[in-house]
């Protein structure tokens, strides 16, 4: 049986993985500097963790939730999503009674049975912070740069940021009453019905072409904002226009989760197509509650390293050379006595902070060239018996075909000096 990645997944191969490492490095460095620091949570958590938090109504709960029986009879769900069970750990561990905003950043990969297309998959990874703990505008406009910061270090130009306000508990009633009366007027099936009376604004967020088509009249949002959320939001706008960040008022913008209020955004970039977003997120004060916890107001992203690399590719940033640079340097040795000699070294260039490789298995001169100029390094390093017995080795220039002989007690020194030039 010839075994393949389950359907909706795939794998990362080099050279393209290392533009993943590249992406989740670029996305978290802003965060860094901005004091949050790292968690990791489990892959999975107890089921009823995503069916309060994210919100029994939504999509993920219902249809896309990878849930099974563990062992001792509990039911486990594999992480959907990253908000949850970051708040559940803040909880569990108090890190919500010490300063505060708590600030985080996380980054692995989560689980959805969706629809498998490009741009869409059953497993994907996300890099995400979140700031808990505190109610405030600059914290929001924090968050939304500290995504957009990231997208530029990439060199990313397409990225548009998208903006608008879900309100809060106080305004929000009066905005799902006169949504639920809207969209009972419409030409719907008997589950989106459903989900009307459960939590309208989940319609809004319907990609299917029948469905859109009848929101055009919808109510929106903002014209349904309190006083208090309106001049939130305005102070949110006000900040990012500050900082000279270019954003777009999207009043129809709802997420795809439960536990969204006031400031609701995403990153989005013309050149992926039907999956346009690449990231996004907001502020959700009552997720806390929603778990059992104490009043936690809290605002984050999570951006997908998926989209972010097709992203990348899009805008012809992330290189077409399959024979990308692995290594800087790579041994050739001729013979057991030179293997043992050509170990030695490697650690020891390794240790200097020079990539080296060798070739293994006892190939021959033309074959261990080969894989030298495939690994994509500057020099190798050639060492025969006749090197051995005067205490040398060649070292040769890749690119020009030049080739010195060097003393073995100088060649970790001669390399790096030949690297820095």
């Amino acid at each position: 049986m010839n075994f393949q990645a389950p359907k909706g997944t795939f794998d990362w191969l080099p050279p393209r993985s290392e533009l993943v490492l590249a992406v989740r490095e670029a996305l978290s460095a802003p965060a860094r500097r901005a004091g949050y620091g790292y968690i990791e949570t489990p892959t999975f958590e107890d089921t009823a963790l995503f069916a309060r938090g994210v919100g029994e109504s939504t999509d993920i709960v219902t249809k896309e939730m990878y849930t099974f029986t563990d062992k001792g009879g509990r039911s486990i769900t594999l992480r959907p999503e990253g908000t949850a069970p970051v708040v559940r750990a803040v909880l569990q561990h108090g890190l919500h009674n010490g300063p505060l905003p708590v600030k985080l950043w996380y980054s692995g990969n989560n689980f959805r049975y969706e629809r498998a297309q490009k741009g869409r998959y059953r497993h994907f990874s996300q890099v995400g912070i979140e700031a808990l703990g505190a109610e405030d505008p600059a914290l929001d406009a924090e968050v939304i740069t500290l995504g957009l910061d990231g997208y530029a270090s990439l060199g990313l130009t397409g990225v548009e940021l998208l903006l608008n306000s879900l309100g809060c508990k106080d305004c929000r009633p009066a905005y799902r009453t006169a949504l639920q009366s809207f969209l009972r007027g419409l030409d719907l099936d008997e589950q989106t019905r459903a989900r009307v009376e459960i939590n309208p604004l989940r319609v809004l967020d319907d990609k299917r072409p029948e469905v859109r088509a009848q929101l055009e009249a919808a109510p929106l949002v903002t014209d349904h904002l309190c006083e208090a959320c309106k001049a939130y939001h305005e102070e949110v706008r006000a900040l990012l226009r500050a900082a000279g960040v270019t954003f777009t008022d999207d009043p129809r913008l709802v997420r795809g989760l439960d536990y969204y209020t006031r400031t609701t955004f995403e990153y989005v970039h013309g050149g992926l197509g039907a999956q346009s977003a690449v990231g996004g997120g907001g502020r959700y004060d009552g997720l806390s509650e929603m778990i059992g916890g104490p009043p936690l107001p809290s605002v984050g992203w999570a951006i997908g390293v998926d989209r972010t690399v097709l992203a990348l590719e899009a805008e012809g940033l992330a290189g077409g050379d399959e024979r990308a640079v692995r290594v800087q340097v790579y041994g050739v040795p001729l013979g057991e006595e030179a293997r043992r000699e050509m170990f030695t070294l490697l650690r020891e260039l390794r240790a200097a902070g020079v990539t080296a490789d060798m070739a293994f298995g006892g190939r021959g001169v033309k074959g261990a060239m080969k894989s030298a100029d495939r690994s994509g390094a500057s020099y190798a390093i050639i060492l025969g018996e006749r090197d051995l017995a005067a205490g040398t080795a060649q070292i040769k220039d890749l690119a020009s075909g030049e080739q010195t002989a060097v003393p073995l007690a100088e060649i970790v020194t001669t390399l790096k000096e030949k690297l820095t030039t």
